[in-house]
């Protein structure tokens, strides 16, 4: 791995390459400022904020960012840049760990949470409403908080549906609920040439044509501004309990996930985290009692009766025990569960913290086999080890989803650096070999396109490559993201 400045020069010359223009001219700011006066911001501090996410990978800020409330101006703006081939980025709460937003070529940022954050509908009958991609997920169930229903995909980060949208976002209810695709049942685009086009159906069974919408979900912003998506809701379930069980090694644990999931447990989450991220967790998350640091198991039941709850708490226990499983404890307080949940999405800042100072993470997101996750993410956890790295390692066990944290300081040696490259390296590539993907939820954005190649073959990224082509000939929609190499 190069240090920072090395890496910002590569990004800067991988991007070079997909840039149609050498700056955003004087005329194209002129003329996106007369779709609104309060259309368009340079203030520098904005302009740095929307040229990065979450993620450690560097980046450069926009050349101005416009923040539209209608599709009508996000087509408007679309058309103005296809004019002069300005590239163009989404940004939603700027949550995104896979260097989705930064872009070293000229751009203009389209950003989606200041005023395109709407709930348009609500049909509670057909458990389903519609939005505007900046609203975000605490919002949205804010907003529905007196239907009964609630929007289930939780990565964890206030993300906004846009966003979750774009990346095909996960969360610790997936095992349950499902993912981004399987939520979203209809969306609005804007493409390159301008026009809104609206692909899947607010039907939850659609086999009219190619499958578009889920073309678009996960497409990272390459094909198409989002602007409306309608999504499938829940029922608000109250008899919920939580569980929180250690055992002596990761291999157990993760047996025990297999052995809940085949015994038909219906689980709503289920979470594993190896010690050193317990220890991260304790030290972090003041509100939650001190747990030993070894591996240990969260799970979440949910039923529409406390008899049916209590059946699953009986089996949930006794498969415990039989894994291996000790101090086993349950909670039905809803206080008690919100902060053990807090805590468990704190878990990234909480990795981060053990190496102090200035910097981020390398988050991993690799998703395997069910039947693989044992040995794969005991050879993860026992890798960063003997690497010498600090690398807590946890994830969304109840789908084969794991991740590593990989704290990454700016006065790290190149030495430090290039470790954790490899260790990341390797994790992917016994994740492949496993049968597994190099991103479960967070996407490829620039820091996982080249793995693309030993994932799926160049013949498939090939297609995805002539996709891209086909639908945004000019590559202005975030260029240089997925598919590096797919110039205009």
């Amino acid at each position: 791995m190069l240090s920072r400045p090395g890496l910002l020069q590569t990004l800067r010359r991988t991007f070079a390459s997909t840039s149609t223009s050498t700056a955003s001219s004087p005329s194209l700011i002129a003329s996106l400022k007369q779709i609104s006066p309060a259309l368009l911001d340079q203030n520098p501090y904005e302009l740095d904020r929307h040229g990065r996410g979450e993620s450690f990978h560097p980046s450069l800020p926009p050349d101005a960012i416009c923040h539209p409330r209608s599709a009508e101006e996000v087509k408007q703006i679309v058309k103005l840049c296809a004019s002069t081939g300005t590239a163009l980025v989404p940004f939603g709460a700027g949550t995104s760990l896979e260097g989705h937003v930064g872009n070293a070529s000229p751009h203009i940022t389209i950003s989606t949470t200041k005023h395109f954050n709407k709930l348009v509908s609500v049909d509670p009958a057909s458990l389903q409403c519609t939005v505007q991609p900046g609203i975000t997920r605490h919002q949205l169930n804010h907003e529905l908080r007196d239907t009964g229903l609630q929007f289930m995909v939780d990565p964890g980060a206030d993300a906004s549906i846009g966003g979750m949208a774009a990346t095909n976002a996960s969360g610790t209810s997936a095992v349950k609920f499902g993912v981004m695709r399987d939520n979203v049942l209809q969306v609005k685009v804007v493409t390159a040439s301008g026009e809104e086009v609206t692909a899947g159906s607010r039907t939850f069974k659609n086999s009219a044509g190619y499958d578009l919408k889920n073309l678009f979900v996960g497409s990272e912003g390459t094909l198409g501004i989002i602007t409306e998506l309608t999504l499938r809701l829940h029922p608000i379930v109250d008899n919920i309990v939580s569980s929180v069980c250690a055992f002596e090694n990761l291999t157990q644990a993760c047996d025990a996930v297999v052995m809940l999931l085949s015994c038909g447990v219906p689980v709503a989450k289920c979470e594993v985290l190896d010690g050193p991220a317990i220890h991260a967790f304790n030290i972090f998350s003041k509100d939650v009692a001190d747990m030993t640091p070894q591996p240990h198991l969260f799970v979440e039941l949910q039923d529409i009766s406390d008899g049916g709850l209590l059946s699953q708490q009986e089996m949930v226990e006794e498969i415990l025990r039989d894994c291996g499983g000790s101090g086993i404890e349950f909670s039905a307080d809803p206080a008690v569960r919100k902060k053990l949940w807090a805590a468990r999405h704190a878990t990234y800042y909480a990795s981060c913290a053990l190496r102090p100072g200035e910097g981020k993470g390398i988050v991993t997101d690799a998703c395997v086999p069910l039947g693989k996750l044992a040995s794969v993410i005991a050879a993860t956890a026992k890798d960063v080890e003997e690497s010498g790295v600090v690398g807590p390692v946890f994830g969304h066990a109840g789908d084969g989803n794991f991740h590593c944290i990989l704290p990454v300081r700016d006065t790290d040696s190149d030495e430090y650096l290039k470790k954790l490259e490899d260790v990341n390296d390797r994790l992917i590539s016994r994740t492949l070999a496993a049968g597994g993907t190099c991103t479960g939820e967070h996407g490829v954005g620039s820091g996982k396109a080249k793995y693309l190649d030993q994932q799926y073959g160049e013949g498939a990224v090939e297609i995805m490559r002539t996709i891209k082509k086909s639908m945004d000939p000019q590559n202005i929609f975030n260029p240089g993201k997925i598919i590096p190499n797919s110039e205009g």
